[in-house]
């Protein structure tokens, strides 16, 4: 991130004002549909990062987008940005904004990657066992596979990581061999 201290005080600007006009949900999913465009369309960052091209021309560009798929809310936040000059952390901005959604909502965003597909009978056990540990908390979890981790999973949860696969012990085991540590040093 650029600027994250500035996007989340951005994002929590315009968490404040939707809650306030009880209109959070519409909004979140308004900063999602932001979050998408700027994930899949690397020309429009590029364009809102552009110091070239003139804040009228961005706020006529970002109307022809996003008129009719936009609530008035984030239209005129997202003309504020442009106005104020902040519409190169507009990436930013929606990723803070969808991180203090589910803080606030206390929701835990979980990524399950495991060697091979995963049935849906554990992933719900996973989720039970997730759910009982955090207390309070919507456990959503989200599962990818990756081959090259021969076997086990990995657990990613905010800040937290879970690696119980084959990989990371066969590189465990590579590193102990290679630091030969039962070998005598003569």
């Amino acid at each position: 991130m650029l600027n994250p201290r500035l996007a989340g005080r951005y994002a929590k600007s315009l968490i404040d004002i939707a809650v306030e006009q009880n209109s959070l949900e519409e909004i979140l999913k308004d900063i999602q549909l932001i979050d998408t465009v700027c994930k899949q369309n690397s020309d429009f960052v590029a364009l809102m990062r552009s110091p070239i091209i003139k804040a009228d021309k961005k706020t006529s560009i970002v109307e022809a987008i996003f008129a009719s798929k936009l609530s008035t809310l984030t239209m005129s936040f997202i003309k504020l940005l442009i106005h104020k000059g902040r519409e190169h952390n507009i990436d930013e901005i929606a990723i803070a904004f969808i991180a203090q959604y589910r803080f606030n909502k206390k929701m835990r965003m979980v990524k399950l990657t495991t060697a091979a597909p995963v049935e849906a009978a554990v992933v719900t056990t996973l989720q039970n066992k997730l759910a009982a540990l955090y207390t309070g908390s919507t456990i959503h979890i989200e599962t990818a596979v990756d081959a090259s981790l021969l076997g086990g999973f990995v657990l990613d949860m905010g800040d937290k990581q879970m690696d119980a696969s084959i990989a990371r012990d066969l590189n465990d085991i590579k590193k102990q061999f290679s630091k030969n540590l039962y070998v005598a040093q003569i």
